[in-house]
């Protein structure tokens, strides 16, 4: 009978006598190297991959090789709105929105200057009112628009019901002369009367703040989110690994120190020539309303979405080139000179703001027709 075997570290001690001493030599040596290599297979049998379960799978973002974004610096930004749900208001708004008679010589309309096959504006540097007359400033997108918090270049209105009635009787926008002239054209044409029943059924009679109401509560229909919104909701491959780089510059610049919140900009009021003044002058913002020294060169922060589609720029239509005025913006706001890489990089980005409203919501309505009482243009 052979020695039971025992492995140890210690090399194994020869049999003192007998016959049996060189088997048993033998016999150990061979069972060692038999346990050695049973053990050897056991741990490379240990380093194969489990083949049950799937390979884990890349993460979109590491598949796209996606710039890290600070997702912390994003908690400036917001998400739009709920868009307004009350039917019957933004279907007469939609109305109101693109009747020429709401006008003065009856050939303009809220979508004469926002047009909303333009993405909301009207691609002029300064548009025309009543006969031809020249607009103090540049005509800013409607799409979006009712989430800023105030409207206007110079911040004057309190929203975009304020803001329409105000367009209304403007005498150098729609000249209306007043809200008696404005019912009198709403109330010659039965459609409309009973569009205003739908929308304000407490309301026996049209009125000027109605109209405005229902021009409101369709403008807050037209809100337009993007790929940008899906990427703030948290889809991290809804944007590609440029348009990240874009918003890595964007924010490495400091260019959402004004422009943040859900419009990327239309938040706050700033002074235009920050850090560098600005070479014109000539118009001094929020201080021709206020009158306070501390308005001067103050005006509301662009907002960015639409902006690749809604040039020329500022509140002058003093430039056409995307890049020329993200350049400008950096240097007289920042006191920051961008080279090219940077500036075309942060472009990228603003173009991810652009989307094309409903198709519905925007395709113009079915006008009632004008009725003996409905009075008649007037030019002068």
């Amino acid at each position: 009978m052979f020695e039971p075997l025992h492995l140890a570290a210690a090399p194994c001690t020869p049999a003192r006598s007998g016959p049996i001493t060189r088997p048993v030599m033998k016999t150990r040596t061979l069972l060692t190297v038999l346990a050695a290599t049973l053990a050897i297979a056991a741990c490379e049998e240990n380093k194969k991959p489990d083949d049950t379960k799937p390979a884990p799978k890349a993460s979109a973002s590491a598949e796209k090789g996606a710039t890290k974004v600070d997702q912390a610096m994003l908690a400036v930004f917001a998400a739009l709105p709920a868009a307004n749900a009350e039917a019957d208001k933004i279907a007469l708004g939609k109305m109101l929105f693109f009747e020429n008679r709401l006008s003065k010589a009856q050939d303009i309309s809220c979508n004469t200057c926002h047009a909303l096959d333009k993405a909301g504006a009207d691609g002029k540097k300064l548009s025309e009112g009543h006969k031809k007359q020249a607009q103090a400033r540049n005509t800013p997108s409607v799409l979006n628009a009712s989430a800023q918090f105030k409207q206007g270049w110079d911040g004057r209105w309190k929203d975009v019901e304020e803001a329409s009635t105000a367009h209304i009787t403007d005498p150098k926008v729609m000249a209306m002369a007043d809200e008696k002239a404005v019912v009198a054209v709403l109330a010659s044409m039965p459609e409309y009367v009973d569009a205003f029943k739908k929308a304000f059924p407490a309301d026996k009679d049209i009125t000027l703040a109605n109209a405005g109401k229902a021009l409101g509560a369709y403008q807050r229909a037209l809100l337009v989110p993007t790929k940008w919104d899906k990427y703030l909701a948290g889809d991290k491959t809804a944007m590609s690994d440029d348009e990240l780089k874009g918003v890595k510059t964007f924010l490495d610049v400091g260019c959402q120190t004004c422009h943040q919140g859900a419009d990327v900009g239309g938040s706050l009021m700033q002074k235009l020539g920050l850090v560098k003044p600005w070479p014109d002058q000539t118009d001094q913002g929020a201080f021709a309303v206020t009158k306070q020294e501390t308005d001067k060169m103050m005006f509301k922060v662009a907002n960015l979405r639409e902006v690749e589609k809604t040039g020329p720029y500022l509140h002058d239509g003093s430039v056409d080139s995307l890049d020329k005025v993200v350049a400008m913006m950096a240097d007289h706001q920042l006191g920051k000179v961008l080279p090219d890489d940077q500036v075309k990089s942060i472009v990228v980005f603003l173009k991810t703001l652009t989307a094309d409203p409903p198709a519905d919501l925007v395709k113009a309505p079915t006008l009632p027709k004008s009725t003996p009482k409905t009075p008649k243009p007037d030019s002068k």
